[in-house]
């Protein structure tokens, strides 16, 4: 028998091992696309019965709230595909992004705060005739 061991490593050489992506991962990005659009499609439902049953305010409000949705609709989207393409590469970078719901979320709150302040001064205009 020989005294050198089974396996022996030349120094300075990396040895690339093949990684395993566990489908719970795939199943995450999905979940949290699929939550993405439930928001969206609640938005947007939203928005229609502003569309339908408002007034002129209403149909402002379901304007910006339809852009919204859009905009949400398009995130989860590149986000979805940005993460599956990730993955698939068997990428060990972090998957999360800062910068999109906190977007997302202002833009959300613009449109329900330009939705109040057209509605408070459209009810003082309206009250004092």
């Amino acid at each position: 028998m020989s005294s050198q061991p089974l396996l022996q490593s030349v120094p300075g050489k990396r040895i690339a091992l093949p990684t395993r992506v566990e489908p719970k991962v795939f199943f995450a990005n999905e979940r949290t696309f699929l939550s993405y659009l439930n928001f969206t499609v609640l938005l947007g439902g939203l928005a229609i019965g502003l569309l339908n049953f408002g007034d002129s305010v209403g149909r402002i409000s379901a304007g910006l709230f339809t852009l919204v949705a859009m905009g949400t609709m398009l995130y989860a989207l590149i986000t979805f595909h940005w993460r599956a393409r990730s993955i698939r590469m068997r990428g060990q970078g972090g998957f999360d992004d800062r910068v999109g719901p906190t977007v997302l979320a202002i833009a959300l709150a613009v449109a329900v705060l330009v939705n109040f302040v057209l509605r408070v001064v459209d009810g003082g205009e309206a009250g004092g005739e």
